[in-house]
């Protein structure tokens, strides 16, 4: 059976149709990256911020720009290991070819392959593809989040105390704010990178924050997770994927969790 047969409007809305593209190019680059993981030739290298980078994300993003160039000419193309395509449609994809690569570079199967369509109106699709543990999060405006072709849905926790937060790291944060969510009697956890808004977005984790992002970090995570019934933004409560750090909750939280955490994120 087709996991898209789930989706609504599925034959007549042409979004539909560019997200099961851009789930299939995930997963492409998925079991490229798969063919890297846990290799004892793996080379890492050190990029000029200091984050690791590896042949498997320069070869994952390459494949997904050589389908995207090949299937829609004209789109722009923001990546995170080349330099940005200009649009000519107004459509740009929004590409991460492995985000986690030091949970990748250390055997640890929690990375993802994050893809992301976004459109006039803001981000149209988006995708957390997880290869090592077989899932794939994927949504479209209008048309729900999925899992593997079952619907997700956010948790329906309304209080902070007993909420799971998850996070990339808890080495950037300010100790005071960390002291602070602790003592409202919050579970904290470190499922973090795209991997974290997907247990958001499912439902298994009430809210992922990311002290700091850049865009293709969190480009699939406004549609996702409003799709999922939830809700996305900046640290400081600011919509969008573009504000240097990320906040995902199951909406019923999200309020109360921003006044915790305040205005300024990190050290």
């Amino acid at each position: 059976m087709d996991e898209f047969e789930n989706l609504p409007q599925v034959t007549t809305d042409p979004l539909a149709h560019l997200l099961k593209e851009a789930v299939e190019l995930a997963r492409q680059a998925g079991e490229l990256t798969l063919g890297y993981f846990r290799s004892a030739g793996l080379s890492v290298e050190q990029k000029s911020d200091g984050s690791p980078v590896t042949q498997a994300d320069r070869q994952a993003e390459r494949l997904i720009r050589e389908e995207l160039e090949l299937r829609h000419p004209g789109d722009g193309i923001l990546g995170e290991e080349e330099d940005e395509k200009p649009s000519e449609t107004g459509h740009r994809w929004i590409v991460d070819p492995i985000d986690g690569t030091l949970a990748f570079t250390h055997g640890v199967g929690l990375f993802s392959n994050l893809l992301a369509l976004e459109d006039e109106h803001g981000i149209a699709v988006g995708v957390i593809n997880v290869p090592a543990l077989g899932e794939t999060i994927y949504a479209a405006r209008g048309l729900g989040c999925y899992c593997n072709g079952v619907t997700a849905r956010v948790s329906e926790r309304g209080e902070l105390a007993g909420s799971y937060l998850t996070t990339s790291s808890f080495g950037e944060w300010d100790e005071t704010v960390l002291l602070g969510v602790r003592r409202a009697g919050i579970e904290l956890r470190t499922w973090g990178d795209g991997y974290g808004y997907g247990l958001v977005a499912t439902g298994r984790l009430d809210a992922m924050v990311d002290v700091w992002a850049k865009p293709y970090d969190v480009a699939p995570m406004p549609v996702i997770i409003s799709e999922a019934g939830g809700c996305f933004t900046d640290w400081c409560g600011a919509p969008g994927f573009e504000g240097g750090s990320g906040l995902a909750t199951n909406g019923r939280i999200h309020d109360a969790l921003l006044r915790l955490l305040g205005s300024s994120p990190g050290r």
